[in-house]
């Protein structure tokens, strides 16, 4: 396997275990407490959702201008740069974020500003983490970037939340704790890239003076800072804390792992279908692009179809074995059937956005961007203010501005490339899994919730197998084969 492919599968691996301990935690160990939960899913995703604003785009430069600097020596020099200005800009950051109270002075009472001990340190150190990420990334190494960014901040929740309520420690320690992990992975980025290459901080300016560099540079990062705002997560965290109460947001969170599990056959993908898709816009073959492009969405609309059945089946008898709040996540079981279907019709669209972003036209993709941003917080706000729909309401806007977004690149990606994610397979798909999912409901229920949540998803995995050994749907011999899963272990 070349280095790119045995990445690409070490990533995936990484992937699943975040994965998975992010999901059993959420499921049997945070319903414990959903308000300690709720304030620790709020500060990070905050957090998160501010870092763009000291970051700027730069991360993306220290990727797009790499080599071009590599040639002539100067990585170092943009590397040190890019550090200094991410600090310089996290100070006007926090002067701008001290005097927000003046010019408003409700903003006192926000949560934000309750935990600002907490969240403007995680800022600075998730922007310098953030260049650090795409800068070693060009090194064609992304196993341990993916351990930092995915397994450490699961450990500091889950390390934080253990330490408040199993060992009944403060919540100053638990917290104290919870940034402790950030910074070790701060520290272990700057271990690893120097690991890489010995890091020699160059704050020379004459490079990037010379022929207006520096403009270039900047203008990059600017389109890269503006492609950043599509993060509904984070802007849900945020919102739900603010105006629902922190109890909700480890409601939600609890909600979204469980959702999660239908993008599972996402994670690691794009790794390996990028120079794909990269490769065919630049050789301008279209047909084999939407060949590509239908192939990949009907595998990644099937496989979470597939776990979404499971899931929508087994998730009544599945709260019955949380801890004591179980019951409180069984009536938002809506939140799962509205939530889960947006995700379903994303994976349908498979990569819309990324044939958009790889190609001359990826300004559109940040624009569109911008688009769900400004319609999740503006669907967020109508539903959290006008009606009683609360979470529901949450998963409602999350729904149409995820389905709105999808539509307007489908839409686009046709018009201009000539491609489209759907085929009429999928309809079949959908059916299938309509059906088994009925059929799975309709079946007698047993007093045992052990044995209906194993018997009920079984029969929903059986129908939905014999539906695709009739009609030749999926592949899925293809996905079991044997010889390609000793190629990657190289067992002989």
């Amino acid at each position: 396997m070349s280095v790119v492919a045995r990445q690409g599968f070490k990533y995936s691996i990484i992937g699943y275990i975040g994965f998975l301990l992010g999901t059993i935690s959420a499921i049997f160990i945070f319903p414990y407490d959903f308000e300690f939960y709720g304030k620790l899913r709020y500060i990070l995703p905050t957090a998160e959702m501010l870092v763009p604003f000291v970051v700027l785009g730069i991360s993306y430069s220290n990727v797009k201008f790499f080599h071009t600097v590599e040639k002539d020596g100067k990585k170092q020099n943009m590397l040190s740069l890019s550090l200094l200005t991410i600090f310089i800009n996290f100070l006007i950051f926090t002067i701008v974020f001290f005097l927000i109270p003046f010019f408003y002075p409700k903003f006192k009472l926000s949560e934000a500003w309750k935990t600002k001990e907490m969240i403007l340190p995680l800022i600075l150190i998730l922007s310098f983490c953030a260049i650090f990420n795409k800068y070693t990334s060009n090194y064609k190494r992304i196993v341990v970037s993916n351990i930092f960014d995915n397994i450490f901040p699961k450990i500091a929740n889950l390390g934080a939340f253990c330490l408040f309520f199993y060992f009944a420690l403060s919540q100053k320690i638990a917290f104290a704790f919870f940034f402790g992990i950030f910074t070790l992975m701060l520290f272990g980025y700057i271990y690893y890239t120097n690991k890489l290459e010995k890091i020699q901080l160059d704050f020379n300016t004459d490079y990037f003076k010379k022929n207006d560099f520096w403009k270039e540079f900047f203008n990059y990062s600017f389109f890269g800072f503006l492609g950043t705002f599509g993060n509904y997560l984070a802007i849900n965290s945020f919102m739900i804390g603010e105006y629902l109460g922190m109890e909700e947001v480890g409601i939600y969170s609890v909600l979204y792992a469980l959702i999660s599990l239908i993008s599972i056959p996402q994670l690691g993908l794009f790794n390996i279908s990028a120079p794909i898709i990269n490769k065919t816009l630049a050789d301008g073959d279209m047909k084999e692009l939407d060949r590509f492009h239908k192939k990949t969405s009907l595998s990644l609309y099937f496989l979470g179809a597939v776990l979404f059945s499971c899931i929508m089946v087994g998730f009544p008898f599945l709260t019955q074995f949380m801890p004591k709040n179980g019951t409180m996540l069984r009536e938002y079981e809506p939140v799962i059937w509205i939530w889960g279907s947006a995700v379903l019709v994303d994976l349908a669209t498979g990569f819309n956005g990324n044939i958009i972003s790889l190609s001359k036209y990826y300004r559109f993709n940040i624009l569109v961007m911008l688009l769900l941003a400004g319609l999740t917080i503006s669907l967020n706000l109508y539903f959290i203010k006008n009606t009683d729909l609360k979470l529901i309401g949450i998963a409602l806007s999350t729904a149409i501005s995820l389905t709105t977004y999808n539509v307007i690149k489908i839409i686009f990606n046709y018009v201009v490339f000539k491609v489209s994610p759907l085929t009429i397979e999928m309809i079949f798909v959908s059916i299938i899994c309509t059906l088994a999912i009925t059929v799975a409901i309709v079946l007698p229920t047993f007093n045992n919730n052990f044995i209906n949540l194993i018997y009920k998803p079984t029969v929903v995995l059986v129908l939905i197998y014999i539906g695709n050994y009739f009609t030749k749907i999926f592949p899925i011999e293809d996905y079991l084969n044997i010889k390609f899963i000793k190629s990657i272990f190289k067992i002989k």
